[in-house]
């Protein structure tokens, strides 16, 4: 029964392995779940991609002005990979790069399809965010591939100069990427931090969400901060340390004595700083954080008019700093400084000897957290509400892998968490949410299989 089934599809179309054009062989591949699952092959079996050779690229500095032909001209180009085997080859170690621009990018939707079909045949995943007001991404591939894809935006001049931070990979994620098993370390599903197998091409208003059109970081931003002078600045008593990110992220870790918002997103930023600088000086404090905001008091000047503290932000990587020291100075603070390369780029160059950073730092993507030199945090996530839970918070009779934590156990309907088990169960079974036919247009063929194998005996 399985072979007349497999006779009918190779009569249908051949099996994508017997193609030997490189870009259909790549695109076959990193869509490994097209498969029906009683002709799928071990991934074993596969002949392996390698990163493509320089040799075979056109330069990006021929790459004209951006245009929605160009760049697919210059994407469809960009990637030819010879087959070849992945063992033992140190080229094919793989990273992860963060990166980002504000720029003036009015056009950056024509950069989408091209962008996406450039990292699928490069075997590049992740995420990338484009808007009006730049670029934002996390990517993962070999060094080759991520080079050629970052070369590539860079291309287009008002890109060139990301903001670049890169990371490495572990080993057991290089053998799922090069592998492509179906075992994709997604947990719950396509919301789950980016995918070792996937990339999304995003439009977005903005690259970060601050709700604030009139804040412009490609014309003004704070002074930057190298991670070997941050020490100095932070120690001093007449700096106010404020940590722009959001309670999740620094309830595992922080700088020491900084002021935490306690905002639960980004677009939060604006009100508690307004809040904060019009109740210093008086008697009432804000109730959600009362030892922090004590801590932002105003100066006076030599005409005794009270002026802002000076500030030092950071985050993650940085690009939240950009657009809140940009939104400080709109607001009259005067001496505003943040973090160069954010939490990260400080983790990897500064010494934990040396350090003031207490704790983990949360990161947009499988690792959860990471620690000094970057290396893999001890947090994992929860699916159900993407907070990072510790050891200790798995062992509450709230958590529920893929359902529910102690952060948002009280938040959730049994409705909802019906649907999170529904949804794991699903994942469990097929390796992707919603079966394995998820995106795909039902055939007549596939139809008369289904019906047949539906009537064989159990035991077949």
């Amino acid at each position: 029964m399985i072979a007349t089934q497999i006779i009918r599809r190779n009569k249908m179309q051949s099996p994508p392995i017997l193609r030997w054009h490189t870009t259909t062989l790549t695109t076959a591949l990193f869509n490994f779940r097209i498969f029906s699952p009683s002709i799928f092959l071990p991934f074993k079996t596969l002949i392996p991609l390698s990163s493509p050779s320089s040799s075979s690229m056109k330069p990006f500095a021929a790459v004209p002005p951006p245009s929605s032909a160009s760049l697919s001209t210059a994407a469809a180009n960009a990637a030819s990979p010879p087959l070849k085997s992945f063992s033992g080859d140190e080229s094919n170690s793989l990273v992860v790069v963060s990166f980002y621009k504000f720029a003036d990018f009015p056009d950056h939707a024509e950069l989408r399809n091209p962008l996406k079909l450039l990292c699928q045949q490069l075997r590049v995943s992740g995420g990338i965010i484009l808007a009006p007001e730049g670029i934002n991404g996390s990517i993962c591939g070999t060094r080759d591939s991520v080079d050629r894809v970052l070369e590539f935006i860079q291309s287009d001049s008002r890109l060139k100069g990301l903001r670049q931070i890169e990371t490495p990979v572990t080993p057991e994620d290089e053998e799922i990427h090069h592998g492509h098993t179906s075992q994709s370390p997604v947990g719950a599903g396509d919301d789950a931090p980016f995918r070792w197998d996937h990339v999304r091409v995003k439009l977005k208003k903005e690259i970060v969400s601050l709700g604030m059109s009139s804040v412009l970081p490609t014309e003004r931003v704070g002074t930057y901060v190298s991670p070997k002078e941050w020490n100095t600045l932070i120690s001093d008593p007449n700096t106010v340390v404020i940590d722009v990110r959001n309670t999740y992220e620094t309830r595992i870790g922080k700088f020491k004595g900084a002021v935490d918002p306690c905002t639960t997103a980004f677009r939060e930023f604006p009100s508690w700083v307004e809040n904060s600088y019009e109740l210093a000086g008086s008697d009432s404090l804000p109730s959600h954080n009362i030892q922090d905001t004590e801590k932002i008091e105003s100066r006076e000047d030599n005409n005794g008019c009270k002026s802002p503290p000076r500030v030092a932000m950071y985050c993650t990587g940085g690009i939240r700093c950009e657009k809140a020291s940009s939104y400080l100075l709109s607001k009259g603070f005067k001496e505003v400084y943040h973090l160069q390369g954010g939490i990260l780029k400080y983790l990897e160059e500064v010494p934990e000897s040396e350090s003031l950073w207490e704790g983990e730092c949360f990161v947009f993507d499988k690792r959860v957290s990471v620690e000094h030199g970057l290396a893999q945090g001890t947090y994992k996530l929860c699916y159900g509400c993407k907070q990072p839970v510790s050891d200790a918070d798995m062992e509450s009779p709230l958590y529920e892998h893929a359902v529910s934590c102690p952060y948002c156990f009280s938040t959730k309907s049994e409705e909802e968490k019906e649907r999170a088990r529904a949804r794991q169960q699903q994942f469990k079974n097929w390796g992707v949410i919603g079966g394995p036919h998820k995106g795909r247009r039902p055939t007549q063929d596939s139809d008369v299989a289904q019906t047949k194998s539906s009537q064989m005996p159990k035991s077949v």
